[in-house]
């Protein structure tokens, strides 16, 4: 039905037709009550005529209608007049995606902030309930503000069945005739809606990567000839490569959302929201500048000590730590951790053989010489591809004004590599976070015996520290590393030191310390969200907690990964692989195996079988290589390769039960149950003589198939917080117990259920 210029619907009167198409007739039109302008669909025919299909459209249009969300068509009202049927929306200024692609492909940025409003519309749709399954450039309008709205949301679906029923029509198509052309609707649905199965949200997580890379490229990833021709390559075929020009990590985001089997896409349009937010704000640069992948990307080497005693290695060692601190703040600087530089502190390789390998286009080097209360540093950049100096300074100064020296190279550094800064970041940067400089070198030289990793350097640094707070109860950064290395004894770090609830109640007494004496710690932040989760099992205080902490120090190699241990913990792999992949490009030479342990517990074994074995053609003497290579061999059912890796990595770390216990289910389930059983003797025999975590008794009874002894020990492990129990959910080493009521009401005290 065609409407004149001056017809009334109840209180709203046509002013002009705005278009037309599968859904209906869009006309401009004024509230007469409201006195503005809105957009009325007239609503077709069949659709109109059937009081069950209408009754249906009215119940999705007020869910639509409750969602209220920015990048979601604001619907105002639906109703009936004279037979015909409407819906009253927002009128928008602007023009559809389609429009705006047609003039060429987006800037990538702008691409992939489009991609993040349409991907936040999805997400808060999704979320109640509500799937569009008709997502195409056609149905998104760019306001001339630049906010991307998403058209027909829902109403597509009611629409659709509707029709349906009516036996009168297929899927929308675009308003074309010649005999053999694509239906526009096929070229942006999933393999499933072109299957004719039964669809749910994973279908627009694939359309919207059809919309993605069409943004990207120009370019409609399966458009084939014909309509037949497009399904099957919806089907079976892959898109086009989309070119060097855009960032893999950007490409990785796309192919992941067009894959085949939804249950390997994205599993929610919360997990596209959280990788686009991260692109977007710098996590993955997708703008120009020195560096690999795109980013401006530095590594700053260990500086070298010049002072007369050697003693003050832990200095320059320290002054280099908070070099890369400072650095890690700046949201569009990709700084390299303090893991992997340590690696190069004998300078065995030249600048660019070092910028290659840790994927760094910048370098900043130096050296410290240290005299009584003197110091004096001297810094220079340098391109690592082509050995330009970017900049160099020297600073001859008192000892206390070692921090002005830290804030003043982080800020050159940024300035030299365009790097953006916002005025929050640069207060960060200038904020002197000592006042005592005996309890600053204190604090040195903890961190310096932390960084040895041996049960003595923890006890060692433990000490160091508390003489640093006693020295200055003020001391912020003090606090963090005693927090951080309670946590990690409390996680099991250091063989038997401390019983898992005293470290973590030192632990959380310590970041609570720092957080009171600077909020704007990141790292402190950092620490909290990993004790909120793993000792109090409050899964929403962490996260909001590592959210937190990522904005405050964005270039947090060990904030990625812990964050990463979250998401794993509530199965939510994708997120997961992405954080560890993230820590491991920030910190190369470290985490190495951490994605592996993801891939397991996603259920893709031969991939993390895969890494396993290339971390251990790197290191041999890489224990927990070893063992995930061993766990994986065992899930894909090769049980005498599983058994001989998991025997090299107990062989590797003999005083560790954890690898001790794992060797022991590995046999076990091997059917080596006596081989097993004296694994269990010497741990218990081991008990007797230090703390030995329960969790880890609950690996070979698990693999003996002793379930009721299993859960006794997990029981115990959760009450002392012991072990990975946090992670016991999605664990591939208790696969036989989740069905047990038991282990579910486990779950339920940890709020896993």
């Amino acid at each position: 039905m065609t409407l004149v210029t001056g017809t009334r619907l109840g209180s709203y009167e046509i002013l002009a037709p705005l278009g037309a198409g599968g859904m209906g007739e869009v006309y401009r039109a004024r509230d007469t009550k409201l006195d503005r302008e809105v957009a009325i669909k007239v609503l077709p025919e069949s659709v109109a005529a059937d009081p069950n299909a209408l009754a249906r459209f009215e119940s999705e249009a007020k869910a639509v209608a409750a969602l209220s969300h920015s990048n979601i068509l604001a619907i105002f009202d639906f109703g009936r007049h004279e037979g015909v049927a409407y819906a009253v929306m927002e009128l928008l200024q602007g023009e559809t995606l389609r429009s705006r692609i047609g003039s060429g492909p987006l800037p990538l940025r702008r691409a992939v902030e489009f991609a993040l409003q349409i991907a936040k519309g999805l997400s808060a749709a999704h979320d109640k309930g509500i799937v569009h399954r008709d997502l195409k450039p056609e149905n998104l309008f760019v306001t001339s503000e630049g906010t991307i709205k998403i058209l027909d949301f829902g109403l597509a679906k009611r629409a659709e069945r509707a029709r349906d029923e009516n036996g009168t029509s297929g899927p929308t198509r675009e308003q074309r005739t010649e005999p053999g052309t694509v239906m526009g609707t096929v070229t942006y649905m999933s393999p499933e809606q072109v299957r004719g199965e039964a669809v749910d949200h994973r279908s627009d997580v694939f359309s919207f990567g059809s919309v993605f890379y069409e943004m990207l490229t120009e370019r409609k990833a399966f458009m084939r000839s014909s309509a037949a021709e497009t399904m099957a390559a919806v089907l079976g075929a892959e898109p086009p490569e989309m070119g060097g020009a855009i960032p893999s990590a950007v490409a990785d985001v796309v192919r992941h959302c067009l894959e085949k089997k939804a249950e390997r896409r994205f599993q929610s349009a919360r997990d596209l929201v959280f990788t686009l937010q991260q692109l977007v704000s710098g996590a993955h640069t997708v703008d120009g500048g020195i560096g690999a992948g795109g980013a401006p990307t530095v590594a700053v080497l260990p500086f070298r000590n010049f002072s007369a005693d050697p003693e003050n290695e832990f200095f320059t060692d320290g002054i280099t730590e908070d070099v890369i601190t400072s650095l890690s703040k700046v949201r569009s600087l990709k700084v390299i951790s303090r893991t992997s530089v340590m690696a190069f502190k004998s300078r065995e390789l030249s600048l660019g053989e070092i910028g290659k390998t840790l994927g760094a286009g910048a370098i900043l080097e130096g050296s410290v010489r240290r005299a009584g209360n003197r110091v004096r540093i001297v810094a220079q950049l340098v391109d690592a591809r082509t050995d330009e100096n970017l900049w160099a300074e020297t600073y001859d100064r008192e000892l206390t004004d070692i921090f002005a020296i830290q804030t003043d190279v982080a800020l050159q550094i940024a300035g030299a590599l365009r790097a953006e800064l916002s005025p929050d970041e640069r207060n960060r940067l200038e904020k002197k976070p000592v006042r005592n400089v005996r309890a600053y070198q204190l604090y040195l030289q903890g961190r310096y015996a932390y960084f040895q990793w041996t049960d003595d350097s923890y006890a060692q640094a433990l000490a160091l520290l508390e003489q640093a707070v006693a020295e200055d109860p003020e001391l912020a950064l003090a606090h963090v590393s005693l927090a951080l290395i309670y946590s990690e004894l409390g996680a099991g770090q250091g063989a038997g030191l401390i019983e898992p609830t005293v470290a973590y109640g030192k632990a959380k007494a310590a970041v609570e310390k720092a957080l009171e004496l600077d909020p704007e710690l990141g790292d402190a932040h950092g620490v909290s969200a990993t004790l909120r989760f793993m000792c109090d099992y409050d899964w929403t205080g962490a996260e909001a907690e590592f959210r937190l902490a990522l904005k405050l120090s964005p270039g947090s190699a060990d904030i990625y990964d812990r964050y990463g241990w979250f998401c794993s913990a509530l199965e939510r792999y994708d997120e997961s692989i992405r954080l560890v992949k993230r820590a491991q490009e920030l910190d190369p030479l470290a985490h190495r195996t951490d994605l592996s342990n993801e891939l397991l517990r996603a259920g893709r074994y031969q991939e993390a079988l895969d890494l396993a074995a290339a971390a251990v053609a790197l290191d041999p003497r890489l224990t927990r290589g070893h063992a995930l290579s061993g766990w994986a061999h065992m899930m894909l059912g090769h049980h005498e390769e599983g058994v001989a890796a998991l025997e090299r990595a107990a062989a590797l770390s003999p005083d560790s039960t954890l690898y001790q216990a794992q060797l022991g289910q590995a046999l076990a389930m091997s059917g080596r149950a006596e081989d097993a059983r004296e694994i269990l003797r010497k741990m218990h025999a081991l008990a007797g003589r230090r703390y030995v975590a329960p969790y880890h008794f609950a690996y070979v009874h698990t693999g003996l198939g002793e379930q009721d002894a299993a859960l006794d020990w997990l029981e115990k492990a959760y009450d002392q917080k012991a072990g990975a129990i946090y992670g016991i959910k999605g664990s591939f080493l208790f696969l036989g117990l989740r069905s047990h009521p038991r282990f579910q009401g486990l779950l339920r005290k940890m709020n896993l259920a």
